[in-house]
């Protein structure tokens, strides 16, 4: 067993909606199920947006969540090729060659320009899906441990 913690990202083109929603549900997930040395999250977009979209972090804000002061950031195919698991958004058209990376792209709608409804129920498929992939990191880091 490394000492390393298990590295999950969080990718899409711009980092401004999705890919932050996922991150924040992924650290919300992490601190709750007591894995905050075990899993490191990380976020980022192949072209960044300069911010956030205003509707993401309003119905995120209404979880409980704060993403105003999140800035979206490029992603390296270093840090991507260091995950254990890398989820994309359904615009990504991510290339990695490494082979121990899972890569799963999870084709969700770009919340960008939605009405507050749509926005709402994109990120609640975002949280279930967040919740369902830490199940199994869940498994793996305390099987592995």
């Amino acid at each position: 067993m490394t000492d390393e913690p298990l590295r999950v990202g969080f990718v899409c083109v711009q980092n401004a909606g999705r890919s932050q929603m996922s991150a924040a549900f992924a650290e919300r997930e992490r601190q709750q199920r007591g894995l905050t040395d075990q899993v490191e999250v990380i976020t980022g977009g192949t072209r960044p947006a300069d911010h956030v979209h205003e509707e993401v972090v309003t119905v995120m804000d209404e979880t409980g969540i704060d993403l105003s002061d999140k800035t979206p950031r490029k992603v390296s195919t270093a840090e991507l090729e260091s995950c254990a698991y890398v989820a994309t958004m359904g615009c990504s058209t991510l290339e990695l060659d490494a082979t121990s990376v899972e890569i799963r792209d999870w084709a969700l709608e770009d919340p960008d320009g939605q009405d507050m409804e749509r926005v709402r129920e994109i990120r609640d498929e975002v949280s279930e899906r967040v919740s369902a992939l830490f199940d199994e990191i869940e498994a793996e880091v305390t099987t592995s441990a």
